[in-house]
């Protein structure tokens, strides 16, 4: 690391001396008032947003600085009045905000072209629009160039605080980019700092960096080529422009700071079936080592040719203790994109979205993280009925109608969907400008995807009721209820005995395993065939999000010995009080399901102990752990190195651990900065530790 880069990380990250810059609060509808007044429309209401919003900004410019842009107004305007929202909620179906987010632009729509010449190729649609009478589509492109030059001001009023503090590189750049196409890798990593802080105040939300070591890779080896650029220099403003997205991250929106979608993805299979890790996939890997930050989450994209040192240099950065990255397996995710309808270019082609569902680049307007099914609140219903059952055939086969009832009510539950337009992102998706339509309304995939949450839960509940009431019969279905009922109040040692004896998915029991082939089985066939109101399909996934706190806190006592309200797993993992054999019967469990038929995404989700990872042996059997997961045909993996004292300490004293960072779902966070459900679920989970 560089002293410039040194100096930078105790500006903004340990000392956070740039929060000074920092406006208190506002109202978030301050503008949304105005706009109702002037009874203008959500398209008009979005352009203005985002040239009201950086009206607002102060430009701020640090001497030594390459890549400019921090935010100074904390807190984006909404579009609507609270009385407005609340009546278009009446009739929609509104997914988290109403906002266009959690997808994955293709940056190079406006890369390769800069501003102008995206402003050419907008004013050639509009002839053309104006000539056939499309009024509408005339007035979407002239809102494109309003966006465009809402921008191009902003960047001038920099560049002019660039000047005015010396700093005459940043200067000289603010200049050139965005309006024309950059040429160098600084000039890119600038453009593209500049359209991503701009889709933030847009209030497009959990914007991926996607595919980073694919898209930028041109600029630098251009740069190499030419001799502008050394892999050291080049690492230095990786560095920068990674620290820059840590600079607001605490502003953006998300369920708990550090919920913020800045996911990367680096390698993955070309169609042709060679790799493209690339030199600057692994200079993305070193920033990311050398800095220690929550952004960018990593993601790796993998395959059963993917070789252990590859293993070995993420696991370089799991011990760090930053929760990625994230693993994906190419050879089950590409089939299932395959399978799921996705063009072969396109399947190729996939990123992350904010946490780990899979989604397009450019193309892509599903909306994977649309809701979530309750494995155990189906089984649960089930359970309840007991004395009706007189075998555990019976048992599941009304479980099975339950998840396709579930499945029915969530599928009925997102009609009428409605988001806000978001002009800014539609020029960085393919086909937007062609048409003369916002990304809002849809684009090439518009698939909804569902989470399916406490799979363990609900496995090992059905195990234990098969095994103790129906196989030995040594528990009754009397006694059993009853201590549901009563959350195993007055059966303790019946509780105990459930949770720590009983048969449980993660000890590599093929009978026990089996049960979740079945219920992810029924998942799958439950959406299968049917479409989406804008035609596209359900996707099903093995993740939770938040859904494994939500879901868990009214459901009542389980076959399992959980108590009520005693939360779920995270993701795709083995239940929180599991007594484990080891971490290859974890895989083992994990990787024998149809997981192309419920990749959507969602990992499974392992805590390590810290101790795993204190020489080059030992990190190298982590490394072997994680290749053994991939070619056993698991889809997904994300690992925590963690330490439970060090967790106790900093709940008692997180002032002496600001910079202690966890995984939590699909994210990583700073552990004291977390809600107190979060930190002792991640507790509770190193019980687990293996």
């Amino acid at each position: 690391m560089t002293e410039k880069i040194e100096q930078m990380l105790t500006y903004y990250v340990k000392n956070r001396e740039h929060h000074k810059f920092r406006r208190a609060p506002k109202d978030p509808y301050r503008l949304a008032v105005n706009y109702e007044r002037e009874g203008l429309d959500d398209l008009e209401r979005t352009v203005r947003r985002l040239r009201d919003m950086l009206e607002e900004e102060t430009p701020v410019v640090l001497p030594g600085e390459s890549i400019a842009f921090l935010r100074t107004v904390v807190t984006v305007p909404e579009i609507y009045t609270a009385a407005e929202f609340e009546e278009l909620s009446r009739k929609h179906y509104i997914h988290e905000q109403g906002k266009v987010c959690n997808i994955s632009p293709d940056y190079m729509h406006l890369l390769s072209c800069g501003f102008d010449g995206k402003k050419r190729e907008i004013r050639k649609r509009i002839a053309e629009f104006e000539k056939n009478g499309e009024r509408e589509r005339v007035r979407y492109e002239r809102s494109l160039l309003d966006t465009l030059e809402a921008i191009e001001t902003f960047t001038d009023r920099y560049a002019q605080e660039a000047e005015r503090v010396g700093n005459q590189e940043a200067a000289r750049l603010l200049r050139r980019v965005p309006r024309e196409k950059p040429e160098t890798f600084l000039e890119a990593l600038q453009f593209l700092r500049i359209v991503h802080y701009c889709l933030w105040c847009s209030f497009n939300y959990h914007n991926t960096l996607g595919r980073f070591d694919q898209y930028m890779y041109p600029f630098y080896e251009k740069d190499m080529r030419e001799g502008r650029l050394t892999k050291e220099s080049a690492l230095e403003l990786v560095e920068e422009f990674f620290l820059c997205l840590n600079k607001d991250s605490d502003l953006y929106t998300g369920m708990q700071q550090g919920d913020n979608g800045q996911s990367m993805v680096l390698g993955g299979l070309k169609p042709d079936g060679t790799e493209s890790y690339n030199e600057l996939s692994d200079i993305c890997l070193q920033a990311s080592l050398e800095l220690k930050l929550i952004d960018p989450k990593i993601n790796l994209r993998v395959n059963k040719n993917t070789p252990l040192s590859m293993y070995v240099r993420g696991t370089e950065l799991t011990r760090q203790g930053l929760g990625f990255p994230q693993y994906s397996n190419d050879d089950i995710v590409v089939k299932a994109l395959l399978d799921w309808g996705y063009e072969e270019k396109d399947a190729y082609n996939y990123a992350m979205a904010a946490c780990w569902e899979f989604i397009i680049p450019g193309c892509g307007m599903d909306i994977p993280n649309i809701n979530g099914l309750s494995f155990p609140a189906c089984v649960v219903a089930s359970v309840n009925r007991l004395q009706e059952f007189d075998t555990f055939e019976e048992v599941m086969t009304d479980v099975k109608k339950n998840i396709y009832a579930e499945a029915k009510r969530l599928r009925d539950s997102v009609a009428s969907v409605y988001l806000e337009p978001a002009p800014l992102l539609s020029m960085l998706m393919d086909g937007c400008v062609e048409r003369g339509t916002d990304i809002s309304r849809g684009n090439k995939y518009n698939n909804f995807g569902f989470h399916g949450t406490g799979i363990a839960t609900a496995v090992d509940s059905l195990a234990s009721v098969r095994k103790y009431v129906y196989e030995e019969k040594s528990i009754t279905k009397e006694t059993l209820l009853d201590a549901l009922e009563k959350d195993f109040k007055g059966y303790e040692e019946l509780a105990n005995m459930l949770r720590y004896e009983g048969p449980k998915m993660g000890n590599d029991e093929d009978e026990v395993d089996e049960l979740a082939t079945i219920l992810l089985d029924w998942f799958a066939d439950s959406m299968e065939g049917f479409k989406n109101e804008r035609g596209g399909i359900y996707r099903v996934g093995t993740g939770s999000a938040m859904y494994y706190i939500w879901q868990s806190k009214d459901e009542q006592a389980t076959p399992d010995g959980r108590h009520k309200g005693e939360q779920f797993a995270a993701n795709y993992s083995p239940s929180i009080f599991t007594r484990l054999d080891g971490p290859i019967s974890i895989v083992k469990s994990f990787t024998k399901q149809n997981l192309t038929r419920v990749s959507n995404g969602g990992p499974l989700t392992i805590e390590l102990s810290d101790t795993m990872f204190r020489n080059e042996e030992s990190l190298e059997k982590t490394a072997q752990f994680v290749k053994t997961f991939v070619d056993l045909g698991g889809h997904q993996m994300q690992i925590n190195a963690v330490n439970r004292e060090q967790m106790i300490d900093a709940k008692k004293h997180p002032e002496n651990h600001r910079n202690l960072i966890v995984r939590v779902w699909g994210w990583s966070g700073y552990f004291v900065e977390l809600d107190e459900c979060y930190q002792d679920h991640i507790i509770k989970r190193m019980e687990l530790v293996v």
